[in-house]
Order: C-alpha cells, then sequence, then structure tokens
C-alpha cells in the first residue's frame, strides 16, 4: 500500500490529507507543535476560566469519560488546576473488567460522577444493526460520548465540556475553522456518524423515540439559549498519548500489562470488549488497524524507526478477531444476537477486495491461520 512517507498511515484513510511531498498532516501537525506558542494559548485557557465566575453551577466543567486514559488524565489535570469536575461516564458497549476499574478508580479519588448506560437491549439491536450496515458495530458508542455530556451540561447549568485531544489535528484529517471548539457541526461533520442518524434507528430498529433519546445531540436552539461550549484541551495544552498515560497510571489507571489483541499499546481501548471488533473492520476496509496508528505515533515522536515498524506490523495487526482482553469473539457476539458464521459473512461483504490478495472468482485468500493477506 502507499503510505505516508514519514509515518505508517496509509493514504486511502479517509480524509487523510497528504501533500505532495508524501507527509500526511498529521506528522506535518505533530511537527508543528514546537512552532506553537503554548503560553499564549495557557493565557486563552484562563482567560477561559475567569469567564466561569460569572456562572452559577455546582460544577465549573465536564470531563466526558468512557474508562479511558486520557479522561483520567483530563479530570486530574482539571482538577489541579483548580476546577470542580463532573466526570460525566458514557457506558461503553460491552464494559470490560479494566474499563470498570478506570470508571471506578476516578470516584475513589473523589470525583463527582454520572454513569449513564442506556437500555442495553435496544443498545444490542443498535450494535447488530449498525454492523450490518455500516460495518461498525461502534456506532453507539461513539455517538453516545458526543451527545450525553452535552445533555448533562444543560440539565445541571455546566458552562463547558473539555474534550480531550483534537482527532483531526492529531490523527490527521481536515481541520475546522476553530480548532478548538467541539460543537454540533463538528459532530455532524467529523464525528463518526457515519451517515446514520437518531431517525434511521427509529424507523429501521421500529423503537421509540424516547428509547434512543441519549444518542440525539440536543437541539442547537437549546444549547446556545444554555450557552454550553464544548473545547478540546488538547489544543490549550500539548498533548502526548505516552505522558497522559504515565500521569494517569500514577493516579490509578490500569492498563493490561501485554499489547492489546491488534494493536501496539497496552493502554488504550481497554473499556469495551468491542473495541476487537471495530478495528478489524478497520483493517477489512482500509488495510490497516490500531497498530499502524500507534506505530506511526512512536515513529513520530522518534521512539522507533519506521523500518522497524514496518517490520512488526504483520505481528500486531490484521488478525481474525478470536478474542478481545480475553473475552472469546462468540462471547462477544452471544451479546449482540449474532453468530460466528453470520459475522463472518458480514467481514467478507465489508472487506475492501482491491487491498487483499483474491483469486480469480474473486474468493479472497487467507494464510493458516485464517488471517487475510494483503497484495
Amino acid at each position: 500500500m502507499k503510505r505516508c512517507k514519514n509515518c505508517l498511515i496509509p493514504v486511502i484513510r479517509p480524509e487523510q490529507i497528504v501533500s505532495l511531498d508524501g507527509i500526511c498532516n498529521a506528522c506535518k501537525n505533530f511537527q508543528s507543535k514546537d512552532k506553537i506558542d503554548w503560553n499564549s494559548r495557557k493565557k486563552d485557557f484562563n482567560n477561559l476560566l475567569a469567564a466561569l465566575k460569572s456562572r452559577k453551577s455546582n460544577w465549573d466543567c465536564i470531563v466526558p469519560s468512557s474508562g479511558g486514559k486520557d479522561s483520567t488524565y483530563q479530570a486530574f489535570f482539571l482538577r489541579e488546576y483548580g476546577l470542580r469536575v463532573l466526570v460525566v461516564t458514557a457506558a461503553t458497549c460491552d464494559l470490560s473488567e479494566l474499563g470498570r476499574n478506570n470508571i471506578d478508580n476516578l470516584k475513589k479519588n473523589g470525583f463527582d460522577t454520572i454513569e449513564i448506560t442506556p437500555n442495553k437491549i435496544i443498545r444490542a439491536k443498535i450494535n447488530k444493526f449498525c454492523l450490518e450496515y455500516t460495518g461498525d458495530l461502534s456506532w453507539p458508542e461513539h455517538v453516545s460520548i458526543f451527545t450525553q455530556p452535552v445533555q448533562i451540561a444543560i440539565k445541571f447549568n455546566i458552562p463547558i465540556i473539555f474534550w480531550g485531544e483534537n482527532p483531526q489535528f492529531e490523527y490527521g484529517g481536515p481541520l475546522k475553522k476553530k480548532g478548538y471548539e467541539l460543537d454540533r457541526d463538528w459532530l455532524e461533520e467529523l464525528g463518526g456518524l457515519l451517515g446514520l442518524r437518531v431517525d434511521d434507528l427509529i424507523n429501521h430498529l421500529g423503537v421509540k423515540k424516547e428509547d434512543v433519546f441519549f444518542y440525539e445531540y440536543p437541539h442547537r436552539s437549546l444549547v446556545e439559549k444554555a450557552n454550553i461550549n464544548g473545547f478540546f484541551l488538547g489544543y490549550f495544552f500539548k498533548w502526548d498519548n505516552l505522558s497522559n498515560y504515565y500521569f494517569a497510571k500514577k493516579n490509578g489507571f490500569i492498563d493490561y500489562n501485554k499489547p492489546i489483541e491488534n494493536g501496539y499499546f497496552s493502554f488504550e481501548k481497554l473499556d469495551n470488549y468491542q473495541h476487537g471488533i471495530h478495528d478489524y473492520f478497520k483493517f477489512l476496509k482500509y488495510g490497516f488497524g490500531r497498530a499502524t496508528d500507534q506505530l506511526s505515533y512512536l515513529i513520530r515522536k522518534n521512539e522507533i524507526t519506521r523500518e522497524k515498524a514496518l517490520k512488526l506490523l504483520p505481528k500486531y495487526e490484521g488478525k481474525f478477531p478470536t478474542s478481545y482482553l480475553g473475552k472469546s469473539l462468540s462471547e462477544i457476539l452471544k451479546d449482540i444476537n449474532l453468530d460466528i458464521n453470520d459475522f463472518i459473512k458480514i467481514c467478507d461483504r465489508f472487506t475492501n477486495k482491491s487491498l487483499f490478495k483474491c483469486r480469480q472468482d474473486g474468493t479472497l485468500i487467507k494464510n493458516e491461520n485464517g488471517d487475510l493477506l494483503l497484495k
């Protein structure tokens, strides 16, 4: 595959921007961090906090959470800054034991928390529907982390939601004019809705509007009337995954102690047993997975050479997701009422055959372990 000349990101990554010199904008953005006036942005952050004093609320800000390292870092960082933080946990589709421990760690450390777990029977129907029609069973999880904190902010008159990094800046993609703000426009354009809306769920699954309330972003007029604003913390302070992990671990965050299945790191995507399926479909569609993202990040940090990372890739990604965080695929699929044979058919339907080796009849070629072979 044709990849960025500096890292391993394929040029076919959705909305990836690659310059004429063959370097992706994630690499160029990373290099630009040393040229950013972080002291000036810190002043902007302090000015933002000064404006909070006029709002009467029990909490100064919300930190959205699912049980990961970044929300742990954000919560502690903002509290050290003197803010009264409310952690709003949008429950993952299939919460892992590690995710549960890391959510509870924030509670044990004295954070006010609200944990929202929508109807799991309906959630399972949405998972299955989204896997069958979009090739991504994680739609409800990706959407609810953006919708539920806004709903709570309106309910309790909390002026600011602090999200983590701006994904388009850190990992590549088109940047909005306001590179520091997450609003409804950002969600509609860049938030991974995959063309689906709540009305689609109502029409196709026969559920009621109130059944899918937690997946609906509040109407623009409600957000404007409540004067709720969402900001990327990574705009104001230099964002770094490894530093966040070390900070979180020092404050009680628990990792997997070994690389996650189809990944290189031990500390990312630990809160949901379904992540393995999500990442495998990314590989089927685009020919790369989570290990590519993680190794590319290490290349940008000069922690590993591009040549060595390329050699490591076959070992760490592209494997059929027989388990994730120790939970078997059959158990994970059972929770969404799907058997492995039907799952494999869905996999085949979403496999991009221009990326993988095929026979003349179009059937995919696999190795002795059942893994697809890239061209």
